[in-house]
């Protein structure tokens, strides 16, 4: 007779390695010609769901709820969008890009047409919410994105800091 597993699946909190890069793969599009690095697409999946963390008169309403222990979403995060883009390049929607500045990621020219597939309310709110991100964010720099992050989620952004500080020590 054959047995039932019962041992718990691990999931991840924080949307699965599909929905990330889903995610990803949208705020590519959206930011197309922009090349983001790692950094840079560990924000914008975060602001991208939660836009209402952003200053502005237009700002949209945040997708996912503004839950309140979200002050480590960021250190999940980092890894999860890596996993994430890695998972895109190898269906190949996104093209990764060795710069003297480090890897850097864009929408590859095969993304729009599978973004416009995506037709779900969820989807089209997603792409919206990033096109609106985009019209903002997509002509500055690193630093000013940084900048932005800071004022607007810098407890979370301190806390991402911790695992880059030498010793396990907070930066």
């Amino acid at each position: 007779m054959a047995s039932i597993d019962t041992t718990p699946q691990r999931t991840h909190p924080f949307n699965s390695t599909l929905e990330t890069g889903i995610r990803a793969l949208v705020v590519l599009e959206a930011f197309h010609p922009r090349r983001c690095d790692l950094m840079e697409m560990t924000w914008l999946d975060h602001l991208v769901v939660h836009t209402g963390d952003l200053d502005g008169e237009d700002v949209p309403e945040s997708l996912h709820p503004d839950l309140p222990n979200r002050a480590g979403e960021l250190l999940v995060r980092r890894q999860l969008v890596e996993r994430s883009l890695r998972l895109m390049q190898q269906v190949h929607l996104v093209e990764v890009h060795e710069t003297e500045e480090g890897v850097q990621f864009t929408a590859s020219e095969e993304a729009p047409s599978y973004l416009d597939l995506l037709q779900t309310p969820y989807s089209m709110e997603l792409k919206r919410r990033a096109g609106w991100m985009a019209e903002r964010l997509a002509g500055l720099t690193t630093s000013q994105l940084r900048e932005i992050v800071e004022a607007t989620i810098g407890r979370w952004t301190a806390e991402f800091r911790f695992d880059e500080a030498p010793n396990g020590t907070p930066a």
